[in-house]
């Protein structure tokens, strides 16, 4: 390979890596079958950490590779690297569970590999074709793996319907792809907002219309209103495993992907996908708010918390200033911890060696096991935006970005809508410390989910003390997206 060719692919280098390293793991699953489940869990996690050295190393310069199909830049290398955390901490998470349970298929930690390279594109596409084929490679290994215990009803109809519904938004997004092509003569986003730009005072109709479908198709991705009506089922039905890696990563993945796709090459038809994206934000907010309020499954409740973390998060892109979207990527960054943490604790839990899933069972949890009581209180205060928690400055930085920008009556139904959302958390702690329980609980044998929590916890705690350092890489990362 020559040197020109060399320097070609050097943004794609972690991809690559990965790439090559699952193709070298799925030999050895194919050889050794599933006895080779934790080598391959080791291996992948190990591979997840090179990458994300990888990410840290590159020069974040804005640099185009593919013929311009795929950029990076210091927004995506911080939106990497929350993936890559995000994936590597699933694993961990998972690994215990799935021995536990007897799912024992070499195939779990290669479906997560594959499905990270799709999203760690995703957060790089510079052009429609790659946007919609790095989605559909991420997609596709999400269906197989909310399917992935095939003994089980819950699972398999949890499959089902995250791919019928997957299916239809993959069309709605394509279909949007044609439109903007066919109105525009591209599909490199550059052009497009070229190309719009030198038509502002004239958009045509039919550009802004597939504008709206591709954000249909994306809101799927992100669980926001009206699209998010697949969530709830399938976290339920899902290995708890699987759920925490939907909750975790993919969802960051497609919140960075809009950023970049509204910010940049549709930056010019904001007054048209303003309303759009302030209706999805506000509706996330308020339903995944009062919906939650009548779950009894945890699983259940952390679906529609997602639902409304969402519609904060979508604030951020709402204001279309770089301090909008640096407090949206430090609102996924934090999001995304807190929700490892409380997935670390759940799958913790388990009675009669039968995982826990009702939250009526959390009661006296305190008593029997302080440890994930207590940890679980911290998470749901600094979810539920309590100060000086880190969940409250993630909060404060959207709210603080929506009134920058003049968006005062979204702001203000976020905080009430944070509000309702606080009652079903501090609900959470109000059966572990003053309910009764009905029996103790097994004894936690998982240390990796000991440790994730712990981090986690940590982190929510330390982060009152050095918010502006996170700010300013946040910043740093968003300024990239206004070049």
């Amino acid at each position: 390979m020559t040197e020109w060719n060399i320097a070609a692919v050097l943004p794609l280098y972690p991809e690559l890596f990965l790439a090559a390293a699952g193709l070298l793991l799925l030999l050895v699953g194919a050889f050794r079958g599933n006895s080779s489940l934790k080598l391959i869990m080791g291996a992948t996690v190990a591979a997840f950490a090179v990458a994300m050295v990888m990410v840290l190393k590159a020069d974040w310069t804005t640099t185009t590779a593919l013929n311009g199909m795929i950029v990076s830049d210091s927004f995506s290398a911080w939106a990497k690297v929350l993936i890559l955390g995000g994936l590597a901490t699933s694993l961990l998470l998972s690994y215990d569970w799935l021995r536990e349970n007897n799912v024992l298929r070499f195939e779990y930690p290669l479906l997560t590999l594959f499905s990270g390279i799709g999203m760690l594109l995703m957060v790089s596409a510079n052009n429609l074709l790659s946007l919609y084929v790095s989605l559909e490679l991420s997609s596709l290994c999400l269906y197989v793996l909310a399917a992935i215990r095939r003994d089980t009803a819950s699972s398999a109809e949890a499959g089902i319907k995250y791919f019928v519904l997957g299916a239809l938004s993959s069309g709605l997004l394509l279909f949007g792809i044609s439109l903007v092509y066919g109105y525009t003569g591209t599909i490199d986003y550059d052009l497009i907002g070229r190309t719009l730009m030198a038509h502002e005072d004239s958009v045509p109709v039919g550009a802004v219309l597939g504008l709206v479908f591709i954000l249909s198709g994306l809101a799927f991705k992100v669980s926001a209103v009206p699209f998010h009506m697949w969530t709830p089922d399938v976290y339920q039905g899902a290995p708890t495993p699987v759920t925490a890696l939907f909750a975790i990563v993919p969802k960051v993945a497609a919140i960075c992907l809009i950023l970049r796709l509204l910010l940049q090459p549709f930056g010019s038809l904001a007054d048209d996908w303003t309303p759009i994206v302030t209706f999805m934000a506000v509706a996330s907010m308020v339903w995944g708010s009062f919906a939650a309020i009548a779950q009894e499954n945890i699983k259940r409740l952390l679906a529609y918390s997602s639902i409304g973390n969402m519609g904060y998060a979508l604030i951020g892109v709402l204001s279309g200033y770089p301090e909008g979207a640096a407090g949206m990527l430090l609102y996924i960054a934090i999001y995304m911890v807190m929700t490892a943490g409380v997935f670390a604790l759940v799958l913790s839990l388990k009675k009669n060696g039968q995982p826990v899933e009702q939250i009526s069972d959390f009661a006296g949890l305190s008593k029997t096991s302080p440890f994930i009581a207590y940890s679980m209180a911290g998470l749901m205060f600094s979810l539920s935006g309590i100060p000086p928690l880190a969940g409250f400055f993630s909060k404060l930085f959207i709210f603080q970005a929506a009134v920058a920008s003049g968006h005062y009556v979204v702001a203000v139904i976020g905080v009430l809508a944070s509000v309702v959302g606080a009652y079903y958390y501090l609900r959470i702690i109000k059966v572990m410390f003053f309910d009764e329980g009905a029996g103790a609980l097994d004894k936690d044998t998982s240390a990796l989910c000991r440790y994730v929590a712990l981090a986690a916890v940590a982190f929510i705690l330390i982060f009152c003390a050095m918010p502006s350092t996170l700010l300013e890489q946040s910043t740093m990362a968003a300024a990239s997206l206004f070049r």
